[in-house]
């Protein structure tokens, strides 16, 4: 490891190579115990790099977004995680179509979009992920989705090629890609948007933004919605006839506000977050006979 971290720091730069980092620093849920490396390329040449050296060393690589549909276990992640957010974040438009690499946030993304007059990102403007992790699970709300505006995406491919995937390859359906099971990694993604009126546009958004401070606990910790919909249901809406609202356990709780966020009321361990998405599945399979699947990636040591 001493012989990697080494390498690592000639490529990255010291201050992108943290050791025992935080996990907890970078999730929406604000948990999670500790990342044995925790590395921050500035491009796609240095994430390339970084992960030839931790395949030299045969380290584990975890590939980090901004957090926000995350939770890690208490005893954190072994191997190394390597964050684009806030690293690989550029943004550009060009005519009706806009550039975001796979680091920047949806909702800068979807602001960047207002800015020029472009229209399609509105549904996006509240989503907290970063873009290579919304094209991952084709995130969306409110009507839109990713595969409804992305036209293509620049990825690093396991043989560590850059290559270029048009929309119709991502095999895109409701909160999933197929390009975690290729081990691709976003670089950036292409959208093709539509010229709209800016006024118009920033009313929608100012609309969505006050429906989510409606609805939602954006006040506590979260990882947005913590299951899937399943087919035929909502799952907040049944976890709230299995009597959960409020159901607390240590400092993770069921949002008295909408029930299908599990909030951090400030001191939750992944360990009571997880015991109470295993109560709340068990209660609704019990009661209605549906299994609710979880739409918040877990991850880390058992």
């Amino acid at each position: 490891m001493e012989k990697a971290i080494e390498e690592l720091r000639g490529v990255l730069g010291s201050n992108a190579v943290r050791l025992e980092e935080p996990m907890k620093a970078h999730t929406s849920f604000r948990i999670g115990g500790p990342a044995e490396l925790f590395l921050t390329p500035e491009n796609a040449a240095q994430l390339a790099e970084a992960i030839q050296i931790l395949r030299r060393h045969e380290i584990p690589v975890f590939i980090l977004g901004n957090g926000s549909n995350l939770l890690v276990r208490d005893k954190g992640i072994r191997g190394a995680v390597v964050q684009l957010s806030g690293c690989m974040s550029a943004l550009e438009t060009d005519g009706t179509a806009l550039y975001a690499e796979g680091g920047a946030l949806l909702s800068a993304a979807a602001a960047k979009a207002a800015e020029a007059g472009l229209t399609g990102l509105e549904f996006a403007s509240g989503i907290p992920g970063s873009i290579g992790g919304a094209v991952m699970m084709n995130a969306g709300a409110y009507g839109g989705e990713m595969k409804d505006v992305l036209e293509s995406v620049d990825v690093l491919t396991q043989d560590l090629r850059r290559e270029t995937l048009p929309v119709e390859q991502l095999g895109l359906s409701y909160r999933h890609s197929s390009l975690a099971e290729r081990g691709d990694i976003v670089l950036g993604a292409r959208f093709q948007l539509e010229q709209g009126d800016l006024q118009a546009i920033q009313v929608r958004m100012v609309e969505l933004a006050e429906q989510r401070r409606e609805k939602q606990p954006l006040q506590y910790p979260s990882a947005g919605s913590t299951f899937k919909r399943p087919e035929g249901y909502f799952a907040g809406k049944l976890i709230q006839d299995a009597g959960l609202k409020g159901k607390t356990i240590g400092g993770a709780q069921v949002s008295e506000k909408h029930a299908g966020f599990l909030i951090n009321t400030g001191s939750a361990t992944a360990g009571e977050m997880l015991e109470l998405i295993a109560f709340c599945q068990r209660t609704v399979e019990e009661k209605f006979g549906v299994r609710l699947e979880t739409e918040v990636r877990i991850v880390g040591e058992e």
